[in-house]
């Protein structure tokens, strides 16, 4: 029989160990037994929220779910589907907004700025950031969204930002929903235009990068700068 989460000890319950020991000491499959609140027969909430993650391979991956998708997992439904994504959206407009003034010195600096907010996406997204002399990110612009595993995006529209803000220079990023951030013969392409185009309006395109998952078969991003391409 499982054990349901009121007959834990108190110091075991995600809501009260929350509130001794703060959110960070919980597990993932505790913090998504808050936002689920009760399970389903045979399940606790505990239970129930790692088996999501069981079943998906990672709070990332879960958060690329589309609402009718979450909705449809057993133990959610609708309302803890919505309630389920609006705690993934609001993780992205936190680390959205903590953006400016960033020193995007390195690629693994720009891919642990934007990770965040994009890896979890379930289409790709281009975007970039704009900086200053000292390499501090004043501005990141949403330039497209794409499908699930294309951007399209033309030269001129990704350097319009740039001119109009007076950019010293910018980052080019974008994911890729497979999780595995390999570049395309599309992304080599777009990068080599972008990088003829910049240089002729004299402003700086420091790197492209392409952000995956954390995974033992590739890197979680790829950095056309640090692979010599740049």
């Amino acid at each position: 029989m499982p054990v349901r989460i009121n007959d834990l000890p108190d110091q075991q319950r995600p809501r009260e160990k929350m509130a001794t020991e703060g959110p960070a000491a919980l597990s993932n499959a505790e913090l998504l037994a808050i936002f689920l609140r009760v399970g389903v027969k045979g399940e606790s909430a505990i239970q129930v929220g790692q088996r999501l993650l069981t079943t998906h391979g990672s709070l990332g991956a879960l958060g690329r779910l589309d609402l009718a998708h979450l909705a449809s997992e057993r133990g959610l439904g609708l309302a803890k589907a919505a309630q389920l994504a609006a705690a993934f959206e609001l993780g992205a407009r936190v680390a959205r907004e903590q953006t400016t003034s960033v020193a995007l010195d390195s690629p693994g600096a720009a891919y642990e700025l934007f990770a965040p907010q994009m890896r979890h996406l379930a289409r790709e997204s281009l975007r970039i950031a704009l900086v200053d002399s000292r390499l501090r990110a004043s501005r990141c612009l949403t330039v497209s969204d794409g499908t699930l595993n294309e951007t399209v995006a033309h030269p001129r529209d990704i350097l319009q930002p740039v001119i109009l803000h007076r950019a010293y220079g910018f980052i080019l990023v974008h994911n890729h929903p497979s999780g595995d951030p390999s570049p395309s013969r599309a992304d080599r392409d777009l990068t080599k235009r972008l990088a003829a185009a910049a240089g002729l309006l004299q402003v700086t395109l420091l790197d492209h990068i392409i952000i995956g998952c954390p995974s033992p078969h590739h890197d979680p991003y790829f950095s056309f700068k640090e692979a010599g391409m740049l």
